[in-house]
């Protein structure tokens, strides 16, 4: 395992220690959150506490089966990066991040296509994945007359790197589609719902995720179902067969209870045939990317280079 950003290593973990404090004072994300938090969780921006920023770039649109996506376009289009954003299957929105998608799409030339899911608990597995799933069909076969091209990519981050994979075997399993999507990026996402010994192991530590708001997580998305029922590859990508995925990026911060979800996905991913680049950021949390921070910095310009240049 290649640890990356150690010179951060200091900055990275003050941040970490500056954020559990203050979580100390603010609501309790254990179990399944209650109305009221996953009301207020919905409202913000994912790992802060003020609404998201829309820019007047991004178009929202119905595509396919009814599903919003919502996307930004820049000047030159040499790819289509299908998002998917992280929630924990439960909040987050396709509007969350605009800055940062606007700032993809241009850097690497790509329109930006983030899907606008059915969230838990009141749509709660398969809704979700049947709406991505959706979404990566429209742009099968749409993608060349509404952007010029061909080349498709697909990631997203937390849940939604989850999602990705899902998305990716329903297409082959389903519909027969390998080589459509050229190449992954997945950022510190749970592949095995059954819960990994990272997951299992990283206690109650308050920050933006630990195990038991993991396992609250999952059973919102899966409700009624135990954790030997959630290791049905459906479910759990890491129990699936892997043949015929595309390259992958997996990336994920050694202070992240779904650490051992990355290293596992990696090696399969990687046996099964495909190459993976995989990063493990020295000291970050889970969502660190959310965060202003030297390592946000420093990952948003690795995934710009990976995606710009990937399956060319």
């Amino acid at each position: 395992m290649k640890i990356t950003d150690e010179d951060c290593l200091a900055e990275t973990l003050a941040f970490n220690d500056q954020f559990e404090a203050a979580a100390a004072s603010g609501p309790t994300r254990g179990q399944a959150p209650d109305a009221a938090l996953l009301a207020l969780l919905r409202r913000n921006r994912l790992g802060g506490d003020t609404p998201p920023v829309r820019l007047p770039h991004g178009q929202d649109r119905v595509v396919a089966g009814g599903v919003r996506v919502r996307a930004f376009v820049p000047d030159r289009v040499d790819g289509v990066y299908l998002h998917i954003h992280g929630g924990g299957w439960a909040f987050g929105s396709a509007d969350g991040q605009d800055e940062r998608l606007w700032q993809l799409a241009v850097q690497a030339r790509l329109a930006v296509v983030s899907v606008e899911y059915r969230l838990a608990p009141e749509h709660p597995f398969p809704a979700g994945p049947d709406d991505c799933e959706a979404a990566a069909r429209w742009l099968v076969d749409h993608a060349e007359a509404e952007f010029g091209t061909r080349r498709l990519l697909i990631g997203g981050e937390s849940a939604g790197a989850h999602l990705s994979v899902l998305t990716l075997l329903r297409l082959r399993d389903r519909y027969g589609i390998t080589g459509a999507f050229r190449a992954a990026n997945l950022l510190f996402g749970p592949y095995d719902l059954s819960m990994t010994p990272s997951q299992r192991s990283f206690g109650s530590r308050r920050l933006l995720s630990n195990t038991d708001s993991l396992r609250g997580s999952y059973e919102l998305f899966t409700p009624g179902t135990g954790a030997e029922q959630r290791r049905d590859p459906e479910l759990s990508p890491l129990f699936a067969d892997l043949t015929g995925l595309p390259p992958a990026r997996i990336v994920v911060g050694t202070e992240d209870p779904l650490l051992d979800d990355s290293l596992f996905l990696s090696e399969r991913w990687q046996a099964a045939g495909a190459p993976v680049e995989l990063g493990v950021v020295a000291g970050a949390m889970h969502g660190f990317t959310l965060f202003p921070l030297t390592v946000t910095e420093r990952e948003q310009g690795r995934a710009s280079e990976f995606l710009a240049a990937a399956g060319r």
